[in-house]
């Protein structure tokens, strides 16, 4: 199946851009980390609760522009002076007991249908790229685009090089397109937020996840499909019950999404 944009021409390739907290998983993936940051020295208890607190609110109301700019400031306040190895050490150890009981398993099956019809799939995140890469490649997707912290002799300094949030998801996303051929007017994007509104915009078919009140009220003034993703699973416990030919519908999309597809998630992820 080839997807065509409103005139008709199909100018690239064809990609999905999935956001990442709450739409692919159920919480914030910078705060699921913080028990074994703080096991490791990285943090102190007093950030664990404050980072419970956090993910409490997160879950709560959805994070809006004023709450992002607050997690923003208080994370790399936080992690300035670590040890970049150490963190990805960390990340890599702790991944799937942490990630995989979290994935939705409707972002899974929806993942694999993008992939069962050709089209790429891209993580983009406004959590570090220590954590949102390995998370993507555990997903089996093609690329993944994520805040970047700034580095000195293998440590962060706590200032951000690139924050990928906003308009600079579609920066990213814009950039991606040029270097791998993406036609942005026939792709994807899928993301709970009304903060990311500018990434649903950039392309031509956007959906809403678990969206938020103000976006919920963009999608619907949009005419944009919503979908509501409410099964966090276990993905190790999924595959043990699933056959290869169990076929889910996802019609909010109008497409058939094949619940074996997540089978690529267990299988292209690495093995601790």
């Amino acid at each position: 199946m080839t997807d065509k944009p409103a005139n008709g021409l199909n100018t690239g390739r064809t990609a999905a851009f999935f956001d990442l907290d709450k739409t692919i998983i159920a919480k914030s993936s910078t705060l699921a980390f913080s028990k074994p940051f703080f096991a490791q020295g990285l943090i102190n208890r007093r950030s664990v609760l404050k980072s419970s607190y956090a993910q409490f609110l997160f879950l709560l109301s959805g994070a809006d522009h004023d709450q992002m700019e607050r997690m923003r400031e208080h994370l790399t306040a936080m992690c300035a002076g670590w040890d970049v190895e150490q963190v990805k050490a960390v990340v890599a150890e702790t991944l799937h007991d942490i990630v995989d009981p979290l994935v939705f398993a409707e972002a899974a099956d929806l993942i694999a249908d993008h992939k069962l019809r050709g089209h790429d799939v891209i993580v983009v995140s406004a959590s570090g790229e220590e954590i949102v890469a390995p998370i993507a490649r555990a997903l089996g997707a093609t690329h993944s685009v994520a805040t970047s912290m700034r580095e000195e002799d293998g440590h962060y300094t706590g200032e951000v090089d690139f924050y990928c949030y906003g308009p600079g998801k579609v920066e990213a996303m814009e950039k991606l397109a040029a270097e791998c051929g993406y036609d942005l007017a026939a792709s994807y994007a899928y993301s709970d937020s009304v903060t990311d509104l500018p990434m649903l915009e950039a392309v031509g078919h956007p959906t809403a996840v678990n969206p938020d009140r103000a976006l919920r009220k963009e999608a619907a003034v949009n005419g944009w499909p919503i979908l509501t993703f409410s099964n966090p699973v276990s993905l190790r416990a999924r595959l043990s019950a699933q056959s290869t030919t169990t076929v889910a519908t996802t019609a909010a999309v109008g497409i058939a999404a094949l619940v074996a597809g997540a089978m690529t998630f267990g299988l292209l992820r690495r093995k601790r």
